[in-house]
C-alpha cells in the first residue's frame, strides 16, 4: 500500500463527545497519528453513554458504549489530568511535537491551564489549533454551553423537519442523527487540512474557531438560500420536498417507498406506469412548477394508485421504467443491502475487550491513499505508556511518579 495521505501528521485530540472526535477519526482514517487525551478514571463522556454496549464473543456487554466506538477508531488513548501542573506539562510537551490540536472545552477553558492557542503557539508556531464550541469564540452566546440538539433547534433544521403543522403528528422534529455535531466535525476536518496546506507554504500554523451553530446554519444550504431569496421562511413538509413534486414517501399495500421524480420526463413515465397518463398532459401538472403549486390535487391521485400494490411490485416496475425510487431501510436492511456490502461500508476490527467490533467504514474512496483502519477504538489509557515513552522518552521512574500522583492512570 502507498504511504497514507496524512501519515506525516500528528494530532492531539483533547475533544470528547462527537464533533471533535468525529473530525479526529477522519484524520486517523487518512493516516494521521491521533493521540486521544482523556481524563484518568473516566475518559470521554460517551464511554458511559449506553446501553447499547459493545458485546464480546459470549454476547456479554463490555464497558465500551456503542456511542463511544462510533467516533474513536484509529486513535491512541492517553490518560492525563490536565488540571494539575504535571499533567499540563505533559500536554505542552506533546503539543510541541504535534501538528494539530483539537479541543472542545468551553470558551477560555484551557487558558487557565496554559493550554490555549496563544500559549501553545509560542512553543510550536507550526501548530494548527482547532477549537470547537456551540457558538464560537465571539458573540453574545459565546459562553453558552453547546449541544447538537440546541444547534439543530437554533440553526433552523428543526423548522423544516417533521410533519406539517396542520397534519396529525405535525410539529418540529430533530434529525435522528446528530447532524450539527457531524457537520461540524466534517467542516473542522476541511478547515484543518486547509490550514495544513497553508502551513506547507508559509511555515506557520493558525487558529481555527468552529461553532456548531455556524455549521448548522451553513448546512441549511438550499433551504437557507430559499429564505434569503424570498424572505419567506420554509415550512415543514414532512416527507415531501418543498420545490420538487412528486418527491416524497408513498404508502403501498404493505409498507412505504420513496418516489423521487426529478424532472418532467420522469413524471410522464410515472403517470404511464400508474395508468394515469392523462395527468402528464394536465395543465395543472405538466411542469414541476405547476405540480408544486397544485400538489394538494396531484398527490392523492398518485397515492391512491400506489396503495394498490406491494412495495416490491412498485420498486421493480418503477426501476424498470427509469423512475427514481427506493425502499426505506432499517439499519439491519442497510447493512444487508448488496450495494452497501459491495462498497464495503462495514469494517470489523480486533478489540481487546470485545474480541471484534463492527463499525461503519469510511465513505472516502481514494485510489492511491485509501483510508486505513489501524486499530479499534482504544480502551481508556490503552496507550499511555506507549505514547509517553515513544514521543516524550519518559522512563519507568517518570511514568511511575506520574501514576502515583494520579496524573495518569
Amino acid at each position: 500500500m502507498n504511504e497514507s495521505a496524512l501519515s506525516n501528521v500528528r494530532v492531539l485530540d483533547l475533544s470528547r463527545i462527537l464533533a471533535g472526535p468525529w473530525c479526529a477519526q477522519i484524520l486517523a482514517d487518512l493516516g494521521a497519528d491521533v493521540i486521544k487525551i482523556e481524563r484518568p478514571g473516566r475518559g470521554d463522556d460517551t464511554r458511559a453513554w449506553g446501553p447499547p454496549y459493545v458485546r464480546n464473543a459470549n454476547g456479554e456487554d463490555t464497558t465500551e458504549a456503542a456511542y463511544y466506538v462510533c467516533a474513536n477508531r484509529g486513535k491512541r488513548s492517553v490518560t492525563v489530568d490536565i488540571a494539575v501542573p504535571a499533567g499540563q506539562a505533559v500536554i505542552r510537551a506533546l503539543a510541541a511535537q504535534s501538528d494539530v490540536l483539537i479541543e472542545n472545552y468551553k470558551v477560555g477553558g484551557l487558558a487557565q491551564y496554559g493550554l490555549d492557542y496563544a500559549s501553545l503557539a509560542d512553543l510550536n508556531p507550526r501548530l494548527v489549533y482547532c477549537s470547537i464550541t456551540g457558538f464560537g469564540q465571539t458573540g453574545p452566546y459565546a459562553h453558552r454551553p453547546g449541544y447538537d440538539f440546541v444547534a439543530q433547534a437554533m440553526g433552523g433544521v428543526m423548522s423544516v423537519t417533521g410533519e406539517r403543522d396542520d397534519l396529525p403528528g405535525g410539529g418540529p422534529q430533530k434529525v435522528g442523527v446528530a447532524v450539527a455535531d457531524i457537520s461540524t466535525g466534517l467542516y473542522a476536518t476541511i478547515a484543518i487540512q486547509a490550514a495544513l496546506a497553508y502551513r506547507e507554504r508559509s511555515g506557520v500554523g493558525q487558529y481555527i474557531d468552529m461553532a456548531l451553530l455556524d455549521c448548522q446554519v451553513a448546512f441549511m444550504a438550499n433551504q437557507a438560500t430559499a429564505y434569503l431569496a424570498s424572505q419567506e421562511a420554509p415550512k415543514r413538509a414532512g416527507n415531501a420536498h418543498q420545490t420538487v413534486v412528486p418527491y416524497q414517501v408513498f404508502a403501498t399495500s404493505d409498507s412505504h417507498i420513496v418516489v423521487a421524480v426529478g424532472n418532467d420526463t420522469q413524471f410522464r413515465r410515472l403517470c404511464e406506469l400508474l395508468g394515469t397518463a392523462e395527468l402528464a398532459d394536465d395543465g395543472r401538472f405538466a411542469a414541476n412548477e405547476k405540480r408544486v403549486r397544485n400538489r394538494e390535487a396531484l398527490i392523492p391521485l398518485l397515492a391512491a394508485r400506489l396503495s394498490e400494490q406491494s412495495s416490491g411490485h412498485w420498486l421493480r416496475a418503477l426501476e424498470s421504467a427509469g423512475v427514481p425510487c427506493c425502499p426505506i431501510n432499517s439499519l439491519d436492511q442497510v447493512f444487508a443491502d448488496p450495494q452497501v456490502k459491495h462498497r464495503k461500508m462495514e469494517v470489523a476490527l480486533e478489540h481487546p475487550l470485545a474480541g471484534e467490533v463492527h463499525l461503519p467504514a469510511s465513505p472516502l474512496k481514494l485510489s492511491r491513499t485509501p483510508p486505513e483502519y489501524r486499530c479499534a477504538p482504544p480502551t481508556l489509557g490503552q496507550h499511555t505508556d506507549e505514547v509517553l515513552r515513544e514521543i516524550l522518552h519518559y522512563d519507568d521512574a517518570q511514568l511511575r511518579s506520574l501514576r502515583e500522583a494520579g496524573t495518569i492512570d
